[in-house]
């Protein structure tokens, strides 16, 4: 059994990683909820990962960081704060959490990190410039930090299209908006969170012992083809 710690796992994607792990490993999760379920191998800690303390934790294999936002607005109605929120949330807390647990994590067993980013940084899309520009910077740290401790610690990060969670529930409102957000993707299709909380599994299992430093897009086509 492994010590899995996320940071977000109470809603969306974190909740579908969380539930997913709960199964054959010990999990830990920090985020201003609680997850909506109790389990003898779930340890819960109530803060805000950016202006509380993280607590100790004497064991970390895997350290999954889901916390994230959508701030979709013209550049015009964007505001510095907007930016520096949006960065605090992906990029700073993220960054808090890796130094709190990188000791803990060298120890580990196969220790790996995982992040998350966005199609957009790639993509280039209207209203994103905000989240797109923090996404970067994960990206950014992603590669940097894989190289850094290459020998010791896998660093790699999710770049997900649009996943059905509640942090996506105004995009996805109706279902002309769904089926509108389907025909975009040229797979027709557009992600559950179960699918992400496949790909987190698969990169801080062995399987993925040769892989650090990489982004993985999981688009349904959205950046790749054009059809």
């Amino acid at each position: 059994m492994r010590n899995i710690l996320i940071i977000g796992g109470s809603k969306g994607i974190g909740s579908a990683i969380l539930l997913q792990q709960l199964e054959t490993n010990r999990v830990f999760n920090i985020s201003r909820s609680a997850p909506k379920l109790t389990h003898p191998n779930l340890t819960h800690f109530g803060l805000d990962v950016l202006k509380d303390e993280l607590p100790d934790i004497a064991e970390v294999d895997a350290l999954i960081y889901c916390p994230g936002s959508i701030t979709l607005k013209p550049i015009s109605n964007l505001s510095v704060d907007d930016f520096r929120n949006d960065f605090e949330i992906n990029v700073i807390g993220a960054v808090k959490a890796i130094q709190k647990y990188l000791p803990v994590l060298k120890r580990g067993d196969e220790p790996s990190i995982v992040l998350f980013s966005t199609v957009a940084v790639k993509l280039g899309m209207p209203f994103h410039a905000s989240i797109a520009t923090a996404k970067a910077g994960v990206e950014g740290l992603t590669k940097n930090l894989g190289a850094e401790l290459a020998t010791v610690v896998r660093v790699n990060a999710i770049a997900p299209t649009i996943t059905d969670t509640s942090l996506s529930a105004s995009i996805l409102r109706n279902d002309r908006m769904k089926e509108n957000m389907i025909d975009r993707h040229p797979m027709k299709s557009y992600l559950k969170p179960e699918e992400v909380a496949n790909m987190v599994d698969f990169l801080i299992s062995e399987k993925a012992n040769s892989i650090s430093g990489q982004i993985f897009e999981m688009d349904y086509g959205l950046v790749t083809f054009k059809i």
